[in-house]
């Protein structure tokens, strides 16, 4: 792979900062020496002679390694200026979409995943034109997911292996995914993310305006409780099967305050109470026999949120099983969709798409990673830029069409 700015800075930043943290570490390890001992006295524990547990602790761990933490990426890497503003002033807007406040509706466009940070640019700079000539009528935010869940083994994703060469150097990428949405969010385009733990969350905090959590994951109790305390606008896409009532049943969870063990910008363990988040909703991804975006579908959600007391929202995914995982199907389901918003569909707050730079994907073979074609996704396929202008072209006309026959509120920004 050729040598890329965005990881040449955060190798720099991260080697530099793995070295501050493995003297923290040591002053962790030496403080709790000398103070524990008297802690063990004052308690009344017993001294006991060392007992062998190298037969059950870590019997299957090859390695341990020091990584950075979010508060030190922070320090060194802070949010500019016009990160902040965009962050901001997209998070009040999806959240108003999302709330019914915002006639507009919200897309959220860009490659399955990042793994090139000048092809991420690239589609950057071509969303902060799309969000200029859409404005009035659609809330663009970009695709900027850098960790990927998997189904069985495979690529996790730029923030797990940046140079896409097995390498797994998890700082560097941690540290390159904060740069990357840094240098994103400061063209004016919000950004997007579906976390998968409690930590990578941390790395990027004040960044990203929408966190998706995936059709593997609504499931998890910890990640409902999650973002229950994230402060970005939040949805669930139902489970692979197709269920929404899981998606459901997570966004009820999220909507309530919890306590849970969470971490700290250090990366230290720390009991979270948080007040519930008020913007989670349902994502309508399809399933694995077909998909779930007609109005039949819609109306059919509408009816079981309303039953568990929640607002009628819902954003349609018209990539994986809502395309049948054929790339091209998205133009079709995004005509579906326009012509019901168009039609006066208010529940449909937002619409995610796929796309990149090139339209496809292509394979990544990590002994050569430098041969991949620049711009075509190395997970799912995605449509091209000249697709996705068509696409969001007849969003921004169906906003239009709904607003002119008065079914939703005027715009509030």
């Amino acid at each position: 792979m050729a040598a890329d700015p965005v990881l040449d800075v955060a190798t720099r930043i991260a080697d530099s900062l793995l070295e501050v943290q493995t003297r923290v570490n040591g002053q962790i390890d030496a403080t709790l020496a000398e103070l524990l001992p008297a802690v063990r006295e004052r308690l009344g524990v017993e001294q006991t002679d060392d007992v062998d547990l190298g037969d059950l602790v870590n019997t299957r761990i090859t390695g341990l390694s020091v990584v950075v933490t979010p508060a030190a990426v922070a320090t060194v890497v802070p949010l500019p200026a016009a990160s902040v503003a965009t962050t901001r002033a997209a998070r009040r807007a999806t959240a108003d979409v999302v709330a019914g406040r915002d006639d507009r509706l919200a897309v959220i466009a860009g490659p399955c995943s990042i793994h090139d940070p000048a092809a991420a640019l690239e589609y950057a700079a071509f969303l902060a034109r799309m969000r200029e000539r859409h404005g009035a009528d659609l809330e663009i935010l970009m695709r900027t997911y850098t960790e990927k869940p998997r189904t069985e083994v495979d690529w996790k994703g730029f923030a797990y292996d940046p140079f896409l060469d097995g390498s797994s150097r998890i700082s560097v990428g941690l540290v390159a995914t904060r740069v990357l949405m840094c240098r994103i969010t400061a063209l004016g385009v919000p950004v997007a993310a579906e976390p998968l733990n409690a930590l990578t969350p941390q790395y990027v905090n004040g960044l990203v305006t929408y966190n998706g959590v995936g059709a593997r994951n609504v499931t998890d109790q910890t990640a409902r409780e999650r973002v229950s305390g994230f402060s970005s606008v939040v949805g669930f896409k139902n489970s692979p099967e197709g269920s929404t009532d899981s998606a459901i049943s997570a966004v009820l969870t999220a909507r309530a305050p919890h306590e849970f063990l969470g971490v700290d910008h250090h990366g230290v363990s720390a009991q979270l109470s948080t007040t519930g988040n008020d913007t989670a909703h349902v994502i309508l991804r399809g399933a694995a026999d077909g998909p779930n975006y007609s109005a039949a579908h819609v109306a059919d959600t509408k009816r079981r949120l309303a039953a568990r007391g929640l607002p009628e929202v819902v954003v349609v995914d018209a990539s994986h099983g809502n395309s049948r995982k054929d790339h091209r199907r998205q133009i079709e389901v995004v005509r579906d969709l326009a012509g019901q918003v168009a039609g006066g569909e208010q529940a449909i707050r937002g619409v995610m798409v796929e796309s990149n730079l090139v339209e496809g994907r292509q394979d990544l073979d990590r002994r050569d990673p430098g041969a991949l074609e620049y711009g075509r996704s190395v997970t799912d396929a995605c449509i091209d830029l000249d697709t996705t202008e068509v696409v969001l072209a007849e969003l921004a006309e169906a906003a239009r069409a709904r607003r002119r026959a008065g079914a939703r509120p005027a715009v509030h920004r």
